[in-house]
């Protein structure tokens, strides 16, 4: 039987791993999904890559814009994780472009599933990531659930940055 998505461990690792991220389907609309991932994983110190043939040419989140991974990858990106934003009928000539141009993982974000990409996708040494968010499961292992997103209202075992927990002046106070 085929694994369709590492254990958690194995998706921990992927994500210690590998830092450059092609997002396939980034949107411009602010509250689009793969918008919102792009964010995430960009202020967690990704290298994050837009494809989108819509948008090719222009600049989203400061970053331009590419019509397909061949493009980015002969502009001289590199590429390691293809992170897929598209209907499951389109993900079949994502997987073999994703081949073609030497990425590592495979990744279907929640809600996408091709189990003729993920047979692609494996039989040509890539791993593959079906129906999870790469967001969540970065936040899930990072302490990150309430950046750009889902307020858990949980409390961080973590330290907070400086800027975070600074108290008001006394200025502010006043008012």
């Amino acid at each position: 039987m085929m694994q369709y998505a590492p254990d958690m461990y194995d998706r921990l690792k992927l994500l210690q791993t590998y830092r450059h991220v092609a997002i396939v389907g980034i949107s411009a609309d602010p509250y689009r999904p793969s918008h919102f991932v792009a964010i995430y994983l960009q202020a967690e110190g990704y290298h994050i890559i837009l494809v989108n043939p819509r948008y090719a040419g222009q600049t989203i989140l400061g970053k331009r814009v590419y019509a397909s991974l061949t493009e980015a990858k002969e502009a001289g990106e590199t590429i390691e994780i293809v992170d897929v934003f598209r209907k499951p009928e389109d993900v079949l000539p994502i997987a073999e472009e994703a081949i073609r141009i030497g990425a590592k993982v495979l990744w279907l974000q929640l809600g996408i599933r091709s189990d003729e990409a993920g047979r692609l996708a494996q039989e040509a040494g890539l791993i593959f990531v079906q129906n999870k968010c790469i967001k969540m499961e970065h936040a899930r292992f990072f302490g990150g659930l309430h950046t750009v997103g889902l307020n858990t209202g949980v409390v961080l075992s973590r330290a907070l940055p400086r800027a975070e927990v600074l108290k008001p002046s006394s200025a502010e106070l006043v008012r």
